[in-house]
């Protein structure tokens, strides 16, 4: 996607994580503008226009979430990460509908951030490529939240109303989102969410 030079805002409070973080992105020729409130990533995001925000769920006592949906706004074109040491299913789906692209739980390495944003680095700081052998952990926002349809339909035995009620969406959305996993064929779906066990989501 991106190559080395493109531009990541990172809002990250803690101090030991941030300085890992953006001397690893900087090493592998990235731009990094570092912050550590909302107010400081709404004002570096008009500035700087990055292509990619890495963005701690937790800013001090305060979410993060509410951030998304303007961050979106004043760059359209940017991704999203966020980054949590408190995942769940819950705080996923919603990151889903305020615009954000992937959801990673801490601890992660650099090389799993930007392999998760599909984003290729400039040769680091000893000359050689990095590493993006990780991409096979990464946990996509549609992956989570597929996962989490799985397991009410199964709850609900199979029955979409009462599983599109419990995901707070419309039948016909949840309809939309079986049919376009399994290529237009619906009940195929239902019958293979019924048939196989559900699988963990990621902790």
């Amino acid at each position: 996607m991106q190559t080395g030079g493109s531009r990541f805002l990172v809002v990250e409070d803690d101090p030991a994580f941030s300085r890992v973080l953006t001397r690893g992105l900087r090493s592998r020729g990235f731009d990094v503008t570092l912050v550590t409130t909302a107010a400081q990533a709404l004002l570096a995001a008009g500035e700087v226009a990055p292509h990619f925000v890495i963005l701690d769920l937790k800013l001090g006592s305060d979410s993060a979430l509410p951030l998304i949906r303007p961050l979106r706004a004043l760059c359209s074109a940017t991704r999203i990460c966020l980054l949590t040491g408190f995942a769940s299913i819950a705080t996923a789906i919603e990151a889903i509908k305020l615009g954000a692209h992937h959801y990673l739980a801490k601890p992660v390495h650099i090389d799993e951030i930007l392999a998760t944003l599909g984003c290729v680095a400039a040769a680091d700081a000893d000359g050689e490529q990095p590493s993006l052998a990780l991409r096979g952990r990464q946990h996509t926002l549609d992956d989570v939240e597929w996962r989490h349809i799985l397991k009410t339909l199964r709850d609900c035995d199979g029955n979409i109303s009462r599983a599109a009620r419990a995901l707070g969406m419309h039948r016909r959305t949840l309809q939309r989102k079986l049919a376009a996993r399994n290529r237009g064929d619906r009940g195929a779906a239902l019958s293979r969410v019924l048939r196989q066990p559900a699988r963990r989501p990621p902790s």
